[in-house]
């Protein structure tokens, strides 16, 4: 496999929160977009709470950029009519591609459960979509299972219900080990999944948050990971420098296992990804 030609690429941004955080966001667009990415993903609060926000930026990206934007969508908090009205103002919006995600309990719930009238399952939120209209739908993957899953199985059989339901491609929780991205992909052609896998690349910013958002979502930290960012809490400069690094050699390596296409969670920061991706290739 050819590791010298570029990859394709696609970028995850949050809606801000704060007009400091609008700043640096927009900020980072302005940055990334130069590198033509395939499209560019606006998260939406894991229990429906940033609906309004995500819909603006979205909005701003639509009016002020060229590029593609995908706004996610869960089936928290809503009823099918009302996720669907929001589905059909995106389309006349002009949006095209949309991330369908069944989306985690409210913080105040312990365990998640279907809304009464709404779409329970993130399968059943892509074969609504796309009676709304004819959407490119990318759903989530977990290399490592999802937290909620009973067994590895039951998470795989989940992915390709949702795939089989009409989504386009699986995007990946992110990981450090390319060997788990490899298993899982074979995992997924076993199991009969045809679609594309595509890996998400989460670029270090600041280790005991990555620590946290792993903890969280059920990612493994490799030791070998701890070793290289132990001492440096006081030294971003060095942190930036392993963090590329780090990314680099993560592509390179699936590259050379015929994947083309990753997806860069940039926590709304522009330099680690703007660096990654100009050292593969990837440039304005």
């Amino acid at each position: 496999m050819n590791t010298n030609r570029p990859p394709s690429v696609s970028f995850e941004f949050f809606p801000p929160g704060s007009e400091a955080m609008e700043a640096t966001l927009w900020q980072s667009i302005e940055r990334l977009k130069d590198l033509m990415p395939r499209f560019v993903s606006v998260t939406y609060g894991a229990d429906g709470s940033t609906r309004t926000r995500t819909h603006a930026a979205v909005a701003r990206i639509i009016k002020e950029t060229e590029l593609t934007p995908a706004p996610h969508l869960t089936c928290i908090g809503a009823s099918r009519g009302e996720i669907d009205d929001i589905a059909r103002e995106y389309w006349d919006m002009g949006v095209r591609h949309l991330v369908a995600l069944r989306g985690d309990a409210p913080k105040d719930c312990e365990s998640y459960v279907p809304h009464l009238d709404g779409y329970a399952y993130a399968s059943d939120l892509v074969a609504g979509l796309l009676k709304v209209a004819d959407f490119d739908i990318s759903v989530a993957g977990y290399p490592e299972v999802h937290p909620e899953a009973p067994d590895a199985d039951f998470d795989l059989d989940n992915l390709k219900r949702k795939l089989d339901a009409g989504a386009t491609r699986a995007i990946t929780q992110f990981f450090f080990d390319a060997d788990v991205f490899l298993r899982f992909r074979e995992r997924c052609a076993k199991a009969g999944i045809e679609s594309a896998i595509v890996p998400g690349i989460l670029p270090i910013t600041r280790f005991p948050q990555l620590e946290r958002f792993a903890k969280m979502c059920g990612a493994s930290v490799p030791e070998w990971l701890r070793e290289r960012f132990a001492g440096l809490d006081d030294d971003p400069q060095t942190r930036q420098m392993i963090a590329a690094s780090v990314a680099i050699e993560q592509v390179r390596r699936l590259q050379a296992e015929g994947i083309e296409d990753f997806h860069f969670y940039t926590l709304n920061r522009s330099e680690l990804t703007y660096a990654i991706c100009h050292a593969l290739g990837v440039r304005a």
